[in-house]
């Protein structure tokens, strides 16, 4: 036998061997595809990523052998993802609205492989969820210029649901108009509340009458059907593009900065490993007992197990004349022993102490 046999007879005999890793690999894979789709997470973790690449180049001492087992490594990920994508293909994501909504917009491209299914407001969407007709459900929480979306509060507070991420959005609201339309014929804009509060300046500036509708994509459905000039929608330009309409002005927000945070929620918690308790947060809902000085008490609790309070919003009880309860959103994980501890604490001065989930901090939309 030759050098040139031998080395292609071992050659064989590892790849016999790498394909039975590989489908190993692949098995495992699978597993985190099915996590990943049920607790609403994506397929692509850059830091996990990078984690992993780092880790592996140690393995090969050989710098000239690293350089490929690095790009070895990163095509055999790139194989992995595509293979999770695949399998999330029968995933099913909520959201509130419809086509070319900035819901729809943040659920298609948090879940690009899954299929978005639109529902008539935030409470069907949730419930969707809970009644396993979806697997996920994508909500705004908050919008960096109009404030909370309380009505998601809510949800969150009477619902079962787990916030598994939270991503923040950049949100560009745009002039849609009927083709042909000019600014001076325009006497109403159609949009969502919370669209018009974005653009609340530039409607004055303009003094344009304003028409609540329930949310911005069917605003401008609702533009296009009536076909009349002096109505306009404020919505994406994706909603224009759907509709046929025209984009007249673009960021018209007051803010152009204009950012909202959407939640992706689960009927199961994701238990996070591996990162630092600086790179999350973790939302808490709670009632206080109507004790003197029991939310100044429970305040102190976090503080003394280091956890840093970040936002701090309270909500009206729907169910019960002036009783309150209150949104907590505290930098870092309480799903630690110190973090349990402060919860077990907690529930001293809590008549309701509800966790709802843990998340990686300040992720954005790219």
């Amino acid at each position: 036998m030759t050098e040139l046999e031998r080395a292609r007879r071992d050659i064989d005999e590892i790849d016999r061997a790498m394909a039975e890793l590989f489908c190993r690999r692949m098995i495992a894979s699978r597993s985190i595809a099915e996590y990943k789709k049920e607790h609403g997470l994506a397929v692509y973790d850059p830091a996990r990523e990078a984690a992993v690449i780092e880790k592996a180049s140690g393995r090969v001492t050989d710098q000239l052998l690293r350089e490929y087992y690095v790009s070895f490594l990163g095509d055999l990920m790139k194989t992995s993802k595509a293979y999770q994508t695949r399998l999330m293909e029968g995933m099913r994501v909520a959201f509130s609205g419809t086509l070319g909504a900035f819901a729809h917009i943040a659920a298609t491209r948090l879940f690009p492989a899954a299929t978005a299914v639109p529902y008539k407001d935030f409470a069907a969407a949730y419930a969707a969820v809970e009644k396993g007709e979806c697997d996920a459900v994508v909500l705004p929480v908050e919008n960096s210029y109009n404030g909370e979306v309380g009505q998601v509060t809510d949800l969150m507070f009477s619902g079962s649901l787990y916030v598994n991420r939270v991503v923040e959005f950049a949100i560009d609201q745009d002039l849609l108009v009927c083709e042909g339309a000019s600014l001076a014929d325009i006497k109403t804009v159609v949009s969502h509340p919370q669209a018009l509060g974005q653009c609340a300046e530039y409607i004055r500036a303009k003094g344009f009458a304003t028409e609540e509708y329930g949310n911005t994509a069917l605003a401008a459905k609702y533009v296009a059907e009536k076909g009349d000039r002096s109505v306009a929608a404020i919505a994406s330009a994706e909603a224009a593009h759907l509709f046929g309409l025209t984009v007249l002005e673009r960021n018209i927000n007051t803010d152009r900065g204009n950012t909202t945070r959407f939640a992706v929620m689960t009927r199961a918690e994701n238990i996070l490993h591996g990162k630092e308790g600086n790179e999350l947060c973790s939302l808490v809902l709670f009632t206080v007992k109507h004790e003197a000085g029991a939310l100044a008490k429970a305040l102190d609790i976090v503080g003394l197990h280091g956890y840093n309070m970040r936002v701090l919003r309270s909500r009206p009880v729907k169910d019960k004349k002036w009783s309150y309860y209150f949104y907590a959103e505290i930098e870092g994980d309480i799903r630690t022993t110190a973090g349990e501890d402060m919860l077990r604490m907690l529930g001293r001065f809590c008549d309701r102490l509800k966790p709802i989930g843990t998340y990686t901090k300040g992720e954005k939309d790219i």
